[in-house]
């Protein structure tokens, strides 16, 4: 045989085998297993979801055309800084939502509802105010109406109530600078309730508007400053509780009561580090906790929200009358022991 028979076939081979492996990927492509119908289904969102972002970022924003141009989005995208910052996060929590109950959305019965006509022309009102008042906030609120209006509209209510809030959680995302206002009550509230727990423990201060001062020799003050005031975390614990809320609670009233009960939560532990602040700067010193302890403090005082947040989790699930029952039985066995 001559020796160049067998390396002359093997590039004809190579290639054969790599067809081979190229075609048993293509028949293992999902895309190839679908039925015409889903895939027609599939190329009309597809069209929607275009139509719908090119809609909005062509012609969503008439107020700050100039650093945003007309796109919705990029102003959206400009806003979520600051306190705002954890928007970025919550399309992804809407889309984890979403996946959670993808079995439920896939066994659902579909039929046309109407009246989800009537929604998308309100949305699309909405948007249309918007954008004639200057106001991306209305239009932002169009988009999410709309994303729920659709399937609404071609599916019907069956399917279109596992997407409620999936859909209803992305308001969170916007933006309302009015909420601003709100932080010089939380610095004084916040300053008022430290400074009175303080002085009840032992550690006296005295407080002048939003500063807490020290009464008893050690040389600190501290000013509450604006970005301190606690509007951070409320707007963060809000998001996080709603959706724990949401994934946890078996009734819409707990579901509620919970994610109302994130602004006492979000407020408690903003007075915790405002204590430990003092309690710090009283033990070692200003220059501490106003250093490494202050810029890392959130990361303990998260850790308390999310216990507090547990916690009235399972209060608000526990069997009151099975707890009271074994605690009067404990009572009265070491009563009669």
């Amino acid at each position: 045989m001559h020796p160049g028979g067998a390396s002359g076939r093997l590039p004809g081979n190579l290639m054969q085998n790599q067809g081979q492996q190229l075609k048993a990927w293509w028949a293992g492509f999902r895309w190839t297993r679908l039925t015409r119908a889903a895939q027609l289904e599939i190329g009309f969102w597809t069209v929607v979801v275009a139509g719908l972002f090119f809609l909005f970022h062509l012609h969503g924003n008439s107020q700050e055309v100039a650093t945003c141009r007309r796109s919705l989005f990029l102003w959206l995208n400009s806003r979520w800084v600051g306190d705002y910052a954890y928007c970025m996060v919550l399309p992804l929590a809407s889309l984890l939502a979403l996946w959670i109950r993808r079995r439920e959305i896939a066994a659902a019965p579909r039929r046309a509802n109407w009246w989800g006509a009537l929604l998308i022309v309100g949305a699309l009102a909405i948007h249309w105010v918007g954008v004639l008042a200057q106001q991306p906030r209305l239009s932002a609120g169009g988009l999410i109406i709309l994303l729920w209006s659709l399937p609404f509209l071609i599916y019907g209510w069956e399917l279109a109530r596992w997407l409620l809030f999936p859909c209803a959680y992305l308001f969170l995302a916007i933006p309302l600078n009015f909420i601003d206002s709100m932080t010089a009550p939380l610095r004084l509230f916040a300053t008022m309730v430290a400074g009175g727990i303080l002085n009840g423990f032992g550690l006296e201060v005295q407080r002048v508007g939003a500063g807490l001062f020290s009464g008893a020799g050690n040389s600190f003050a501290f000013n509450v400053a604006p970005e301190c005031s606690g509007l951070r975390s409320l707007l963060a614990m809000t998001a996080l509780m709603g959706f724990y809320a949401w994934y946890s609670q078996k009734t819409l009233a707990k579901k509620w009561l919970l994610f109302f009960l994130s602004i006492p939560v979000a407020i408690v532990a903003n007075i915790c580090r405002v204590i430990l602040v003092v309690v710090v700067a009283a033990f070692w010193g200003q220059e501490t906790a106003m250093g490494l302890w202050h810029d890392y403090s959130g990361y303990p005082i998260f850790i308390i929200s999310i216990i507090l947040m547990l916690t009235l989790d399972r209060l608000l699930n526990m069997d009151y009358r099975r707890a009271w029952t074994i605690c009067k039985n404990r009572f009265l066995d070491r009563a009669s022991s």
